[in-house]
């Protein structure tokens, strides 16, 4: 099994930005590609950002382009996702999920593995 800890969410004011971590333990050998996910209240989950761990291959959604940026540091098998000029629209739970396959997929329904997740909330 994987387990996946979400970190990193808070209150920040817009235009400000957080960080979030994802560290994964467990059976992280079988582990190829890494995404975020967000969900706001009276919404779909939707995707934002995802990687595989040698950081070749990187998605972002149109919503955060340009403002997010995700990387991974497969030797601590954590995810990180940068968020600067954020905006009442990114106020959403964010969680964090993972896949044995290497390629990065922008669908929920092909993640394997997902964490509880972390809030974000963005004050204008």
């Amino acid at each position: 099994q994987v387990q996946l800890v979400e970190s990193g969410g808070g209150l920040v004011q817009a235009g400000g930005s957080l960080r979030l971590s994802c560290a994964a333990s467990g059976r992280t050998f079988s582990l190829g590609a890494m995404g975020w996910f967000r969900q706001a209240p009276g919404r779909e989950r939707e995707f934002a950002a995802a990687i595989n761990w040698s950081g070749r291959t990187i998605y972002y959604a149109d919503s955060v382009k340009g403002r997010f940026t995700i990387s991974a540091d497969n030797a601590k098998k954590t995810v990180y996702l940068q968020m600067n000029s954020l905006n009442s629209e990114d106020t959403a739970l964010y969680y964090c999920a993972a896949r044995a396959k290497v390629a990065p997929t922008t669908e929920a329904s092909e993640y394997d593995f997902w964490g509880q997740g972390t809030q974000v909330t963005v004050s204008s």
